[in-house]
């Protein structure tokens, strides 16, 4: 119910609206977010930001991020809206006398997208000594809403990530009202004081969860998909308040991840990025995700054409790196079309126990007996990019630059380096760390030609670090800000490197890596029977053109086995390892088809797709998979068949061609030994039936057209 003294403001983009109110006695809320005909009105708003600090705690008693002192007694300043390239921009200036708190809640959008970027900086606004300890301070706060603004929490599922080594993309759906059931606490006059919380810890930030997940309602036609922009510790969580559900979003807080942020008097505080974007249906709130993503991206000329990776490690050489291994693989890349050469790790020891080792970055002298320049210069004499494999943020308790380098350059608790699997990791807040990397990143491309680093990242430092910082949690956000201000400073220095980011896999599948990256890992699952549901979630988490999801054919595989490997990275960046140079000439041949087929059909409208599920966002045992990319010349689908018991019919639902006449061909495989699937589309329902054979482990990728 609108109050009399309730005054209100708009903010229009060309894609999105979002309407706000306020007045002398209430605090700043949301009423509103359109997105072009799409509306969700809030009936019950929150205020848009909410605030916990020593001395200033919850108004009703809970563990929620909602509900706070503070969040409720900021009173509204003034607005102001800006626009520049393209950039859409709103700040919103709220004040509290009493506990001096000062916050600009930033909103920003871009032009092609209704997806936007929220974040909020805190104040300490007080002239005396007096400091604010802040404890959690969300990045977005808002209910669920409804067309109507009569709000129904039965009418909503959450769907949610888990992610796991070896197991990463693992999507399920559940009933709001199983985490927030009805508990009638309109007889008590209070709200729920329980939320369904969703927390990530250290710096693996999708070591078991994602920074991102959806709101869906095909009762009310309005999704919610949201994503937390962090390579760090996060939270995000969704309740009940009053009829609606509410979501909030945040980084590091002092009950997840021993944070506080102390600010004296002038200093301020800046919350991690979160994304909202709200749409009609689900495959509206991924392409409008998709556009923030391309749009708010590092640019890189790689962006626009992902080129073809051969890597040496998975199901190959295993790390263990020499001359006399690497010479054959990389003519039989270079054969077969490959773009980029990447020797992966193994290329610096030269004991047999790198592990606890790295951190010198020097070749090894008895794995390169003429030097490793001689392995470099082939890759590029046989018309490829030289990549290699780096884990710059580790320094092994065994490296002689463990003891080299300061204290101060590491990751500390209590006066002890913080030692994870026999590494120490360095500070990047530390100019000492980041002049020593820096000269190594330096040295590879000026002795070596490096054109492409892949970046690993194999261990997690747990809460944090307590040099230099307010507490363990401050010190790690404050690293791993540092440490993407680092990647920023190696694309300014050299725009043409490619960087791939990996962490054990995909355990780092966050936007504020992806944004700085052009190629991210999605895992190190080496049975390439588990990997097409990886490879058909990744797009959720990050673009089609970053996801590099193994191929690793091997000579031992039947023809069926190596093209689905193939086609596993098939709609990604084509990633491929294995021992190419033992297989025979129609394995080759295969191989090179399949390179052939993807630069001409996938490599040009890649960088432009949009993904879709035909069959649905995939389970980790469905019998079949499926993915697509949409483009403005065509459609590509992908359609794995996992071990059926029997042949079946398997229904591909792809709305965007209903009604419409097309012709459905085999891109991938083709040719003497792969028989055709049939196919039959109804242009009336939309719908491409497509037979999927009981012959082990096969797959077929298919492009649509409009006739």
């Amino acid at each position: 119910m609108e109050r009399a003294d309730h005054q209100t403001f708009k903010w229009d983009t060309p894609d999105l609206e979002l309407v706000f109110r306020y007045s002398d006695s209430t605090p700043v809320e949301l009423t509103t977010v359109q997105s072009g005909e799409t509306k969700a009105v809030f009936s019950d708003p929150l205020p848009i930001v909410e605030i916990l600090a020593a001395g200033h705690g919850h108004r009703l008693s809970s563990g929620r991020l909602i509900a706070t002192h503070i969040g409720a007694e900021l009173r509204y300043k003034n607005h102001e809206a800006t626009v520049s390239d393209g950039k859409y921009r709103l700040t919103v200036y709220l004040t509290d006398p009493e506990s001096h708190v000062n916050v600009e809640a930033h909103y920003e959008t871009f032009t092609g997208s209704s997806t936007f970027r929220s974040y909020m900086t805190v104040t300490n606004a007080a002239t005396a000594d007096d400091t604010i300890v802040l404890e959690s301070v969300t990045s977005w706060t808002a209910g669920f809403g409804a067309p109507n603004a009569e709000t129904d929490i039965n009418a909503w599922d959450v769907l949610e990530c888990d992610n796991e080594w070896l197991g990463e993309g693992r999507w399920k759906r559940t009933h709001v009202t199983d985490y927030v059931p009805e508990m009638h606490e309109n007889l008590i006059g209070h709200n729920q004081r329980y939320s369904h919380t969703v927390v990530s810890t250290g710096t693996w930030s999708t070591g078991s969860g994602a920074p991102m997940g959806v709101l869906e309602s095909n009762q009310l036609k309005l999704v919610w998909l949201f994503q937390i922009e962090h390579n760090g510790a996060w939270r995000w969580e969704i309740g009940k308040n009053g009829d609606d559900g509410y979501l909030a979003l945040s980084g590091p807080t002092n009950n997840d991840h021993s944070w506080e942020k102390i600010l004296n008097s002038g200093e301020s505080f800046t919350t991690v990025p979160a994304d909202i974007t709200l749409a009609a249906s689900f495959d509206s709130a991924m392409e409008q995700l998709t556009k923030y993503r391309r749009a708010t991206r590092t640019p890189h000329d790689d962006n626009h054409k992902p080129q073809v990776i051969f890597n040496d490690y998975m199901n190959t050489i295993n790390g263990d790196p020499t001359t006399e291994k690497l010479l054959p693989l990389i003519q039989g890349a270079s054969a077969a079309g490959v773009e980029v050469f990447v020797v992966d790790c193994g290329w610096y020891d030269d004991t047999g126990n790198w592990w606890p080792s790295v951190g010198e970055w020097k070749p090894s002298k008895t794995r390169f007996p003429n030097g490793f320049s001689e392995v470099m210069s082939a890759i590029a004499k046989a018309g490829m990019k030289p990549g290699l494999w780096v884990e710059p943020e580790v320094i092994g308790v065994l490296s002689p630059i463990a003891s080299k380098l300061p204290d101060s350059a590491f990751l500390s608790r209590h006066g002890h380096r913080i030692e994870e699997q026999q590494r120490y990791f360095l500070d990047f807040r530390s100019p000492e760390a980041c002049e020593y990397i820096t000269g190594v990143i330096d040295r590879l491309i000026n002795d070596f030609g490096v054109a492409y680093f892949k970046f690993d990242y194999n261990v997690s430092p747990g809460s944090g670090t307590d040099i230099n910082s307010d507490s363990c949690g401050d010190g790690l956000l404050e690293h791993n800000r540092a440490y993407s201000k680092w990647i920023d400073s190696l694309h300014e220095k050299y725009p043409d490197l490619i960087l791939e980011n990996c962490s054990s896999g995909g355990m780092r599948m966050d936007y504020a890596q992806l944004s700085r990256f052009q190629v991210q890992s999605t895992s190190d699952q080496q049975d390439f029977r588990l990997y097409p549901t990886i490879a058909a979630a990744a797009p959720m988490q990050m673009l089609p053109e970053q996801a590099a999801n193994w191929a690793y054919p091997q000579s031992t595989m039947s023809q069926e086995e190596i093209a689905t490997n193939l086609n596993t990275t098939f709609l990604g960046r084509f990633f491929l390892s294995g021992y190419i140079n033992r297989m025979e000439d129609q394995q080759k041949k295969l191989i090179a088809q399949a390179v052939s087929a993807y630069k001409e059909q996938v490599q040009p409208v890649l960088p432009n797709a949009i993904p879709f599920w035909p069959t649905g966002l995939p389970h980790w045992d469905d019998p079949v998979v499926s993915l697509g990319l949409r483009t403005d010349e065509y459609s590509l689908v992908t359609v794995w068949a996992r071990n059926l018991a029997q042949p079946q019919i398997s229904l591909l639902n792809i709305p965007f061609y209903q009604g419409e006449e097309t012709e459905v061909s085999t891109v991938f495989p083709i040719g003497d030994g792969f028989p055709a699937w049939p196919v039959h589309w109804s242009d009336e329902k939309g719908i491409l039936s497509v037979f999927t054979p009981a012959d082990g482990y096969v797959s077929r990728t298919f492009r649509i057209k409009n006739k």
